[in-house]
C-alpha cells in the first residue's frame, strides 16, 4: 500500500455525539482520514461497499444490525478491511464473539486519543491491540487447560502470551531475546498445534478454553 495515503476509517456507532468527537480527533491526525459515518451495522456494510476503507471503528451494541453481525459480514465480503472493536462493554462472552467475527482489536471508548490511533495504524499494518482489561480476560489461569494447549512446548505459550498482550513477531523476539526467525517457527507452530491459520483466531482459542497462560505470563 502506499505510505503516503492517509489510513481511510470509517466510524459505525449509534451514537451521533460520539461519532462526531471520533471525527474531531481524526482531523488532528494528517495520516488518518474520515471517509464515512453510520448508525449501525446495516449503513456501515453499505459505506464498505462504497467508500472500502481501510479500518472501521466498530460499535458492538447497535440496533438493525450489531457490531458482531457487521464485523462478521464485513470481514467475509471485504478481508483487506480491518475492524476495530470500540465498545463500552467488556463482558467476555462479546470478546469472544467480535474476535471470533475477525475483529482484529478489541478498545473501550474511554481510550486516549493518541493510544487509539496508534491502534488504527496498528490494524492498518494487520498488528492486534487490546485494551489492558481485554488482556487480562485473555491471561486469566484455570486449573486445567485443555489438551490442545498442553501440546505447547513452554516456549510456546511464552510466545502465545506476548501474542496475546498484542505483540508483533519483532516485539515478541525482543522481549525474549532470541531471533526474529525461531519467533516466526514458534508462532507458526503455535497456529498449526492450536489448528488456526490467524493470531486472532488463535486469541478466541485462549477464550473458548480459558487457557491459563498466567505462569508464562510477562509483564
Amino acid at each position: 500500500m502506499d505510505s503516503q495515503k492517509p489510513i481511510q476509517i470509517l466510524i459505525v456507532d449509534d451514537h451521533a455525539m460520539l461519532r462526531k468527537g471520533l471525527a474531531v480527533f481524526l482531523m488532528s491526525y494528517p495520516d488518518l482520514k474520515l471517509v464515512g459515518e453510520a448508525a449501525n451495522g446495516t449503513e456501515g456494510l453499505a459505506l464498505c461497499a462504497d467508500q472500502h476503507p481501510d479500518v472501521v471503528l466498530m460499535d458492538i451494541m447497535m440496533p438493525i444490525m450489531d457490531g458482531i453481525a457487521a464485523t462478521r459480514r464485513i470481514r467475509q465480503d471485504y478481508p483487506d478491511i480491518q475492524v476495530i472493536a470500540l465498545t463500552s462493554f467488556g463482558e467476555e462472552r462479546l470478546i469472544k464473539d467480535v474476535l471470533e467475527a475477525g475483529a482484529i482489536s478489541y478498545l473501550f471508548k474511554k481510550i486516549a486519543a493518541d493510544d487509539l490511533a496508534k491502534a488504527i495504524r496498528a490494524a492498518y499494518n494487520g498488528i492486534s491491540t487490546y485494551a489492558p482489561e481485554v488482556t487480562e480476560i485473555l491471561v486469566q489461569s484455570v486449573r486445567q487447560p485443555g489438551t490442545t494447549f498442553e501440546n505447547l512446548t513452554p516456549r510456546e505459550r511464552e510466545v502465545l502470551s506476548l501474542m496475546v498482550k498484542g505483540q508483533g513477531n519483532i516485539e515478541i523476539a525482543n522481549t525474549l531475546t532470541v531471533s526474529l526467525s525461531t519467533t516466526k517457527t514458534h508462532v507458526s507452530s503455535i497456529l498449526a498445534k492450536l489448528g488456526v491459520t490467524t493470531r486472532s483466531e488463535a486469541i478466541v482459542k485462549v477464550l473458548e478454553h480459558n487457557l491459563n497462560l498466567g505462569a508464562f505470563y510477562i509483564p
